[in-house]
């Protein structure tokens, strides 16, 4: 299955019903490589955009600009469930909230806010994620963390539903947000619908389907395209060669860190500042 030929960036818009890992796993085939990593998941009932880094580019991983996050979300005032999604049972409802507690509710919500994530998350408690010891009947009791939310936009509102547009930090719970939006407006609520954007410069505009992945379709950007937002050195074939060895190279430029391309604009390695000198830190060149 591995080809060894396949480097650099994929843009999946991920389908309802599929869980992330589902989606790698079709890039995985697509692609004929198992190399394959992804910043950000998604729950199955979400769709929208994944990132993905392919063979020699998942190095890059840790370089990925992926702020901020923007959501299309659609909240169902009424009930809240144990998971603050659809996939969940109710565990209280309340009446419906007016539109005025709801638009004081997202002001409290918005900016540097603490948000306790969902019972059923990916969280661990003592080595455990927290939704397996949900499932079991635990008691979970998780600590808030830090988020942002750089912005609420109401798109839609119905009798007991509201569509936002979400802008914020990695790490936002979605879900988290509509279950404590019900909450401070004296109401319940979850969310019903959730739709991943845009992630940092990448926008699901750009991305394949995983129906047209599944049929074949496997349309890589280049390695260049994960670290778009980096200012760029170009290298002579002789600094190429140097850097392919793990040896530095005279830095033009100002700044902590650059990426280094050759002629063709091709990424050669990711690079930070030693003195007046550039350290290649993942090198994409000369395996």
């Amino acid at each position: 299955m591995e080809s060894g030929s396949a480097d650099g960036l994929l843009l999946v818009d991920k389908a309802i019903g599929m869980t992330s890992h589902d989606a790698v796993a079709l890039a995985r085939r697509a692609l004929r490589t198992r190399r394959i990593g992804h910043a950000g998941t998604l729950d199955p009932f979400a769709s929208g955009l994944l990132v993905m880094l392919v063979g020699r580019a998942t190095r890059l991983l840790p370089y990925l600009d992926g702020e901020p996050k923007v959501y299309e979300a659609t909240i169902r005032f009424g009930a809240e469930t144990d998971t603050a999604d659809p996939t969940g049972v109710v565990v209280r409802e309340a009446p419906l909230p007016d539109a005025a507690a709801v638009d004081r509710a997202i002001t409290h919500l918005t900016g540097e806010i603490e948000q306790i994530p969902p019972v059923f998350s990916a969280k661990k408690i003592g080595g455990v994620r927290a939704y397996a010891a949900a499932r079991r009947g635990e008691a979970v009791a998780l600590a808030p963390t830090r988020i942002v939310v750089h912005r609420w936009s109401v798109r839609a509102r119905r009798a007991e539903e509201l569509d936002v547009e979400i802008v914020c930090g990695g790490g936002t719970y979605v879900r988290a947000l509509a279950r404590d939006l019900g909450a401070l407006a004296g109401s319940a609520a979850h969310l019903v619908r959730l739709r991943r954007t845009r992630s940092g410069p990448f926008s699901v505009d750009d991305a394949t389907s995983t129906d047209a992945l599944a049929a074949g379709a496997h349309p890589l950007r280049p390695s260049r395209d994960a670290v778009s937002a980096m200012p760029v050195q170009v290298l002579a074939d002789e600094d190429v060669a140097r850097i392919a060895r793990g040896m530095t190279v005279s830095a033009e430029l100002s700044g902590d860190r650059c990426a280094l391309v050759d002629v063709s604009g091709a990424l050669v390695a990711v690079a930070e500042r030693r003195g007046d000198a550039w350290q290649p830190k993942v090198v994409l060149r000369g395996e």
